[in-house]
């Protein structure tokens, strides 16, 4: 029976085809139905082709669901969330420095309760953690979860795709214990040691830290400040040892050792099967000297199979061989399909292999780089823009500049210099990292182009577009396939109508920051913690918000305003309010105080301010801006922090016409704020509160809850429900990012399918 590159296709599609389910297929039936599929077409070669590709189809769903099935099996219990658990473990990698502590991962060897076999686990303490090293330690754990704003990083996507299904907090008390000395903790111990000579040799230095990432993995020396910049220049997969710098160290050696072989040739080695052989071992050499990551594996095996086909002695089609690889990696793998990287290098290599087929003859050696450049290049704008929301405009030039440089130059000879046991070659490398990060820090100072979060179809005509334009030069009109990603990169949310306003409540994690949108204009209350890149710039991005015509920060407190340094050297604020001005001195724009009785219109919606004066001793949370917006019945009110004797204050001066329809509960449903006096007051048919999924704060607290419920008020909680959408123009309809991205391998939120849309709006004054 001949497998043909459709019967491939169809099994890749199956496997892909899981990994975005809302629910699990039972996998028993499923491979019944492919086993009723290859007996038919036994019997009916009419129809055998069509009937193997169903089969096929099927065996990749039922194989995926067997595995998906397997993994959630070892997914923490939820009965041991937040509960202390004895651990003994192996450290793999380099753990990574933060600036509250590190983050490590932890292989599981013995525990007093059923875990998961890898830990992610984050040590708010300066403890070192070698490589390789073994310990007994006391961990608070809880299932791998993520922000969910529809835009930008999906944490629990990684996550689940690493095989990382818990994450936690190690307490006091660890203890050390022998070192592991299986195969991978004494990879781990050589890295170490060869990381350790990089630092002797240049220092704490980027260029070390860069020279580090290259060779031995060590991505996580490498400051957040060097990402942002690799990140501005689409480099980043540069400093990633994935699939382009294992693939290009693999030529380079399976070359040298083709011409070696052909000046000394062997009747039982031909020069090819030496090429392939030695290609594979140095990328197999190169992917432990990586840490083995799931990504460096992925790229192995892919090679692996490609080298098989060149080794075959029945010719194998460049589109066979490159879907044999792909359906390869996706058995061994099926969870790789959440990978952006999987795609991005199988789609790379595959628009290669079609760029070059159906030529009679190669291109002459700078015509044809110049045309992969090209392809490359072109290829990549879809998935980047797909993938990552944003453009860099000058990536194609960087791109082209520094894969030559990085990949088929630094790397090799960092590697090289490794092998020496000399200094100076280590310097020579160091050096020339040095220049490649001063030119990435000049490129970096360019504009990008910013993407708003794409609906599918226009991804669909992207590609299709892409291909049309990447087209051999028979194929007809293949200019106007870049017509194809014109929707794509200029797409923009609609915005809402005159007199009407939308809310969105950005999942920040334990923290506060909603947008709110009128026609015209847009403002941001709060920013959340930490580094506004990692979520919040993502999600403004995603829904279109280029620039803001006022940023109110409500008070001073690090879930509040940590992220407005950030989201200010990256987006432009017209106006800046908070409630408390003085604490402000180092942003780029003057704050002026959210008090009471500051009031605008946009586009027919009423801002109000109607915070009250404190006395300067009273504490941060009291100081808290509180805004209204109204369009017409339909309204919403936010108040930070402020607590239950600053909400009595606000209720007695406004009784009544405080009534909204949402309530973005106080203080993330602390029991010291959320009153049953505001409550009265506000009546709101919508309570939405912002907090970190299982926060060490407990919030939202059981009491405001069950407060919440007494007043019939509807709750949608970020930890469950990611973003949070309202329009008062269908002040019916709550739009909750949870239910928009069902998918089986993603955390269950209890709560979210329970939610009611809300009755009439709340009648304003």
């Amino acid at each position: 029976m001949r497998i043909l590159p459709s019967h491939l296709a169809a099994l890749i599609a199956g496997l892909i085809a899981v990994a975005f389910l809302q629910a699990l297929p039972d996998w028993r039936l499923v491979l019944a139905l492919a086993v009723g599929a290859g007996t038919v077409a036994m019997a009916w070669p009419r129809r055998r082709a069509l009937l193997i590709g169903t089969a096929a189809l099927f065996i990749g769903v039922a194989w995926a669901g067997f595995r998906a099935e397997q993994r959630l099996a070892e997914r923490l219990p939820a009965a041991l969330e937040g509960v202390p658990v004895t651990v003994e473990g192996t450290v793999r990698g380099f753990a990574q420095p933060r600036e509250w502590g590190s983050r490590l991962v932890l292989d599981v060897d013995e525990s007093d309760a059923p875990l998961p076999q890898r830990l992610m686990l984050s040590d708010f303490r300066e403890q070192d953690w070698p490589p390789g090293s073994r310990w007994r330690l006391t961990a608070r754990l809880k299932v791998a979860h993520g922000t969910l704003n529809g835009a930008g990083f999906d944490a629990e996507a990684w996550l689940w795709s690493e095989g990382l299904l818990a994450t936690g907090s190690v307490a006091k008390g660890r203890q050390r214990l022998a070192d592991a000395g299986d195969f991978l903790a004494r990879v781990d111990k050589a890295r170490d040691a060869l990381w350790q000579r990089i630092r002797t040799a240049l220092g704490d230095t980027p260029s070390a830290a860069l020279i580090g990432a290259l060779t031995v993995g060590q991505q996580q020396a490498i400051a957040p400040a060097q990402w942002r910049q690799f990140s501005a220049t689409g480099l980043t997969h540069l400093v990633s040892i994935s699939g382009l710098h294992i693939t290009l160290l693999a030529a380079l050696v399976g070359a040298i050792a083709y011409r070696l072989a052909c000046v000394c040739p062997s009747p039982r080695c031909t020069p090819r099967i030496v090429a392939a052989v030695a290609g594979l071992v140095a990328a197999t050499i190169y992917a432990l000297l990586a840490g083995w990551s799931v990504p460096t594996q992925r790229s192995l095996y892919m090679l692996a199979v490609f080298a098989a086909a060149l080794l075959a002695r029945r010719h194998v089609s460049a589109l066979s061989a490159w879907l044999l690889a792909l359906a390869a990696v996706l058995v061994i793998d099926p969870f790789s399909a959440l990978a952006p990287g999987l795609w991005l290098s199988f789609g790379l290599v595959g628009v290669l292999f079609a760029r070059g087929a159906g030529r009679r003859a190669p291109l002459p050696r700078v015509k044809g780089f110049a045309d992969a450049q090209w392809a490359a290049t072109l290829a990549s704008i879809a998935p980047l823009a797909i993938f990552f929301g944003a453009l860099p405009w000058v990536s194609p030039l960087a791109n082209a500049l520094a894969i030559p440089l990085v990949s088929a130059l630094l790397t090799p000879l960092a590697l090289a210099a490794l092998a020496l046991p000399f200094g100076w070659p280590l310097e020579i490398a160091g050096g020339l990292a040095e220049l490649f990060l001063a030119g990435v820090a000049q490129a970096a100072r360019l504009p990008a182009l910013s993407l708003a979060a794409t609906p599918w179809p226009l991804w669909g005509l992207a590609l299709a577009g892409t291909l049309w334009v990447l087209a051999p030069r028979a194929v007809p009109g293949r200019l106007f396939g870049l017509a194809c990603l014109a929707p794509l990169l200029l797409y923009r949310p609609a915005p809402p109508a005159e007199g009407q306003f939308r809310a969105r409540l950005i999942d920040v994690g334990q923290g506060l920051s909603l947008l709110i949108e009128t026609h015209r204009h847009a403002l941001l209350y709060d920013t959340g913690p930490g580094d506004a890149e990692r979520g919040l710039l993502p999600a403004l991005s995603g829904r279109g918000v280029y620039r803001l015509d006022a940023l109110v920060l409500s008070h001073h407190d690090a879930d509040h305003d940590g992220a407005a340094a950030t989201l200010l050297a990256r987006v432009s604020a017209d106006r800046l309010y908070a409630g408390q001005p003085e604490t402000l001195a180092g942003l780029p724009l003057p704050a002026r105080h959210c008090r009471d009785g500051v009031a605008w219109d946009w586009d027919g919606v009423r801002f109000a301010f109607l915070t009250q004066p404190t006395a300067p001793t009273a504490e941060d949370n009291a100081k808290s801006c509180v805004l209204r917006v109204s369009a017409g019945p339909a309204s919403l009110l936010v108040a930070g922090d402020l607590p239950a004797a600053g909400e009595a204050a606000l209720a007695d001066r406004y009784g009544g016409a405080l009534k909204s329809t949402v309530l973005i509960a106080p203080h993330h449903g602390s029991k010291t704020s959320t009153s049953a006096t505001l409550l009265d007051a506000v009546a709101p048919r919508w309570a939405w509160i912002s907090a970190g999924y299982r926060n060490r704060y407990r919030h939202p607290h059981p009491t405001v809850l069950a407060r919440l419920a007494e007043h019939g008020i509807r709750v949608a909680r970020s930890d469950r429900d990611g973003g949070i959408e309202w329009n008062s123009g269908q002040p019916d309809a709550t739009v909750r990012e949870a239910n928009r991205q069902k998918h089986y391998w993603r955390l269950t939120r209890e709560g979210s399918a329970d939610l009611e849309k809300p009755g009439p709006a709340a009648e304003g004054p």
